[in-house]
């Protein structure tokens, strides 16, 4: 495509959510605000870091499944990393037009994108995968447990997951009867999404209903989820101000 046909195409699809620099001036304009807009490079950063420390020399030889990737950002970002496949997997047609354009636009063959909801993710449908991200999507779903057992099923060896978290709430409950308790392993809040969900929203769920966990419920679940070890990554010098209060977090997860 020459330059007109690429700017053309860039309106066309508008709007944008991530801003996509393709050179001689062309590039995307991100919706999303100045101040906010800061949260993709630090999530970026947090990524590539952990990445490159598990993986090292070997990123030639892996490959990497983005679930819930939206316009490929970040699968994007993987293949110019130097992974040899990586596959960017959305429930919304919309979202994924956008991010094919972009990868045939920067040239990137090892990177390729198909429809798909984690909550029906499997082997069978998707392969299994040295690394797995799944990036500011847990906290928009109906079905969290079940997304991320699903996602243990599917990586071999780490899966980073990135989301908004809310307040811990530490306690007890009655457990059957008054005499008997159980303590909580960490909270989750119901969270209505209806509204942006009916205007056709691409940053929400498949459904209005979202379940956001705190962090120590976060860590349980991926436990139970079936990974061996799972750790909260420490965000890095100026990062995006969620990041830095710990309201949002990455979370790298071994199997």
């Amino acid at each position: 495509m020459n330059s007109q046909q690429i700017q053309q195409q860039i309106a066309d699809l508008a709007p944008w959510f991530y801003p996509f620099d393709f050179g001689n001036g062309l590039r995307t304009e991100s919706q999303v605000p100045p101040e906010v807009i800061g949260i993709f490079e630090t999530r970026l950063k947090m990524v590539e870091d952990v990445v490159e420390s598990h993986f090292s020399s070997r990123l030639k030889e892996i490959s990497c499944l983005d679930v819930g990737c939206h316009e490929g950002f970040y699968s994007i970002a993987m293949a110019k990393k130097g992974i040899r496949e990586v596959v960017g997997l959305d429930v919304r047609e919309s979202s994924l037009r956008k991010a094919r354009f972009v990868a045939g636009v920067l040239g990137l063959s090892q990177v390729r994108f198909q429809q798909g909801n984690c909550e029906h993710l499997s082997p069978e449908e998707v392969g299994q995968h040295e690394l797995t991200l799944f990036l500011g999507v847990l906290y928009h779903l109906e079905n969290p447990i079940l997304c991320l057992r699903n996602l243990s099923r599917i990586t071999k060896e780490l899966c980073i997951v990135e989301t908004q978290v809310i307040q811990e709430v530490e306690g007890a409950t009655e457990w059957g009867s008054r005499q008997w308790t159980r303590p909580y392993q960490g909270v989750m809040a119901v969270i209505d999404e209806s509204g942006e969900f009916y205007a056709d929203n691409a940053e929400t769920g498949s459904t209005p209903v979202a379940l956001c966990p705190s962090p120590k419920a976060l860590m349980f679940l991926l436990k139970q989820a079936g990974f061996r070890r799972a750790e909260i990554v420490t965000p890095p010098p100026g990062a995006y101000e969620q990041h830095a209060r710990g309201k949002r977090v990455v979370c790298a997860a071994y199997k």
